[in-house]
Formats: structure tokens, C-alpha cells, sequence
């Protein structure tokens, strides 16, 4: 072999061998840096475990720790997991077979849970789900659920898992408050029926004894001196006031009563038609405000509102011009109506007196110190308040409010 040929391998060999070493100090960096990433890798996987650890011990002891039972189950309904309030709760069962959830719903309820566990299929979750379970000494307990779909990493729905509450005590409040209404209502149907008794027996000799006095006088006609003649008109007064409160104590014990029937009350054609029929001296103006809302309300009820306030205010102006005028102010969950007038006032020491039954400021016969009362009744009952401003010789302001759950205004 040529001296130059031989020359030339042992270059190309030095090459090569200049080659492995760089490859193989590469290779040694890049092992030392493999091992130390995988070195890290390990520790982060110990610190992962270690914390996914911790946070299920923490998610155990919060699940075992809360007020409510909290359960798990498959598509089934078996009964996977739950925790030591859930086994309490339903007193079951035996650890070597699966619980089915519907067997414990009250069979009564049945159709109920089928649909309940069908929204909980569509819509991922439900809530307040209250059936009644069975224990399994056989105790009836109510229960109400929240509950959620369980997802796999593919989305997929696995089962579900729930918290249950047991309800039973509120639920027993809950029909001894529907008991008690109840009895509440036939109760005041009795009382009102009682009333009504009552109005018709006190009215009979009433009336009675107003023909009775109308036959002497008129069997007595010129005959009766003038005394006499003022003590039978004394008597007739009499006998009127008593039959007008007779009447105020029927309306005042009906007033409380909310009809089934209500409907679409125009306060402003209310009004319209009102004061077209009560007498209104010459002398006394009405203002209305025009754009008066329509109520879900009992067209009575509202007419005794206004025409017992409007009459009150009528009687008490001594002004040579009266003025009244209504309003009203839609607030956020109901309305403001107010009546105000220019007539005598009202003393402020007066002013929660005046609301109750049988109280009036004047003794004229034609006041009873029933109708504010009447409109009070009324009002609590549609869920509003009454109130009053007023200076003396100045005029009064009524002021009542009432909610609805349907309006136009």
C-alpha cells in the first residue's frame, strides 16, 4: 500500500475517532441530563401523589363530616358509596349487596322520582327533589335532594352522586301550618255565617219596633204634643243608627275575605263610575289622576276602599271650596294610592285611633267608626298599609298601598 493512501486512512480514522468521542461526551450530557429531569419528574410525582392524597382524605373527611348524607350511584341506581349520615339515615343495609335507590322511595312518589331522575339524565342535575323514603324498619322520612351527573375523562356519564337532607320535621311544621289554615278558614266561614245569623236576629225586632212606632204615630197623628213628637223622632234615629251599625258589622267581618274570582280592576273607570253616584255638594271639586293602573283585584273590595275614603273625605270639608284629589305612584313591588282633602284635619295623637273598629272623631249619626276600619281590613288583606297625614284646618291625606301580582299601569 502506497505511503499516501496509508496516510490517508489513518486521518480518516483519527477522524472518526475524534467523532465517537464528541458523540459519546454528548451523549454522556444529554444521559445526565435525562437522569436529572427524570430525577425531577419523580419528585414531582411523589409531591403529586402525596397532594392528591391529602385533598382525598380532605374530600373523605368533609363527605363524612357533613350535616347531610351524601351518596353515590351507577346508572342503575345501585348505591356505590355513602357516607355514615347517609347509612343513619336510611337505617340499611347490608354491606354485601348492592341498595338499589328506588328501593327506598316511597312507592306513592314513584312516578315523581321517575321523572325527577329523567331530568336528571337531560339537564346534568336537579334540585330540591323531595320524596319520601322508607326506612328499613319501615319509618317514612322525607327527604329533599340535590344531585349531579359524574363524568368520566371522556365525558361520558358514569353515575351520579347526590346530597339528601331529611326534611321530616319541616314537613310535619309544614302540615300542621295547612291543618291549621284550615281549620282557620272553616272557622271564619263559621263566623261569618254566625254574622250573618246574628245581623238578620238583631234586624227582626228592629224592625219590629220601627212599625210598631210608625203605627202609634200615625194612630196618634195632631195628637202628640211637641216633646213627644221629638222623642218618637229621637226613637226613629235611634233604631236607625242601630240598624246601621248592624249592617257596619256584616260589612266589617265580609271585608276580610279575598274572593277566588279576581280580576282586571280599571282603578280609574272605578273611580269614573264612584263618583258619578255618590252626592257630591256643589262646592267640592274631585281631581283624579288620569293614568290610574289596573289591578288584580276584587272590584268590591277596591270600590269600598275608595268610596269609604272619598265619603270621609267629603264629610269633614268646611271649606267654601272643597278640593280632593287621588293619585297614585307605582312603586317596585306595588302601588301608592293617596286621597287627599282641604278639610277640618285630624289631631296627630288621633291618627292610629281613627283606623280601628268603632272609633270616629265625631258622634254624628252618620258615622258608625266602621268604614276606615273596613278599609284597613281590605288593604292588609291584598298585602298593603294604610296611613295618614294631616294638619289641623289644613286637610288630611289617606294613604294606602296594594300589591298585586299582575298590573298594567
Amino acid at each position: 500500500m502506497k505511503t499516501s493512501n496509508i496516510e490517508i486512512l489513518l486521518k480518516a480514522l483519527e477522524r472518526e475517532k475524534k467523532a465517537r468521542k464528541e458523540a459519546e461526551s454528548i451523549l454522556e450530557e444529554k444521559s445526565k441530563s435525562l437522569l436529572l429531569t427524570s430525577n425531577k419528574l419523580s419528585l414531582v410525582n411523589q409531591k403529586l401523589e402525596t397532594l392528591l392524597e391529602e385533598k382525598s382524605l380532605q374530600l373523605r373527611g368533609v363527605i363524612e363530616n357533613i350535616n347531610d348524607a351524601y351518596v353515590v350511584i351507577d346508572l342503575s341506581g345501585n348505591i356505590l358509596k355513602m357516607n355514615n349520615i347517609a347509612k343513619h339515615m336510611f337505617h340499611h343495609f347490608d354491606e354485601d349487596r348492592l341498595l338499589n335507590i328506588k328501593e327506598v322511595i316511597h312507592n306513592k312518589d314513584e312516578e315523581y322520582s321517575n321523572k325527577s331522575f329523567k331530568r336528571l339524565q337531560e339537564k346534568g342535575s336537579f334540585t330540591n327533589f323531595t320524596p319520601r323514603i322508607i326506612t328499613k324498619n319501615k319509618k317514612i322520612k322525607w327527604v329533599q335532594i340535590n344531585a349531579t351527573l359524574i363524568y368520566d375523562k371522556n365525558k361520558e356519564t358514569i353515575g351520579a352522586q347526590g346530597i339528601v337532607r331529611d326534611v321530616s320535621n319541616i314537613k310535619k311544621l309544614e302540615f300542621q301550618k295547612e291543618k291549621i289554615l284550615k281549620e282557620l278558614e272553616n272557622r271564619n266561614n263559621q263566623l261569618l255565617e254566625y254574622a250573618h245569623i246574628v245581623s238578620h236576629d238583631l234586624k227582626s225586632p228592629l224592625r219590629s219596633l220601627h212599625a210598631l212606632v210608625s203605627w202609634i204615630k200615625l194612630d196618634n197623628e195632631n195628637k202628640f204634643d211637641e216633646i213627644t213628637s221629638q222623642n218618637f223622632l229621637l226613637i226613629e234615629e235611634t233604631l236607625q243608627t242601630m240598624d246601621d251599625l248592624i249592617s257596619s258589622v256584616l260589612k266589617y267581618s265580609s271585608a276580610g275575605y279575598e274572593s277566588n274570582e279576581l280580576e282586571k280592576v280599571d282603578t280609574k273607570n272605578l273611580l269614573s263610575n264612584l263618583i258619578k253616584n255618590l252626592y257630591i255638594p256643589n262646592h267640592i271639586k274631585i281631581d283624579v289622576q288620569e293614568d290610574l293602573p289596573i289591578i288584580n283585584a276584587e272590584t268590591t273590595k277596591i270600590q269600598q276602599i275608595f268610596q269609604n275614603l272619598i265619603s270621609n273625605a267629603i264629610r269633614f270639608i268646611n271649606k267654601e271650596v272643597g278640593l280632593i284629589n287621588i293619585q297614585c305612584e307605582k312603586k317596585k313591588n306595588y302601588f301608592e294610592f293617596s286621597i287627599s282633602d282641604n278639610g277640618i284635619g285630624i289631631d296627630e295623637k288621633y291618627h292610629k285611633k281613627i283606623l280601628n273598629i268603632f272609633q270616629s272623631l265625631n258622634k254624628s249619626k252618620e258615622s258608625t267608626g266602621v268604614g276606615l276600619s273596613i278599609v284597613k281590613k281590605i288593604v292588609n288583606l291584598y298585602g298593603g298599609e294604610i296611613w295618614l297625614e294631616s294638619k289641623l284646618n289644613e286637610g288630611t291625606t289617606f294613604f294606602f298601598t296594594i300589591k298585586t301580582k299582575e298590573y298594567n299601569f
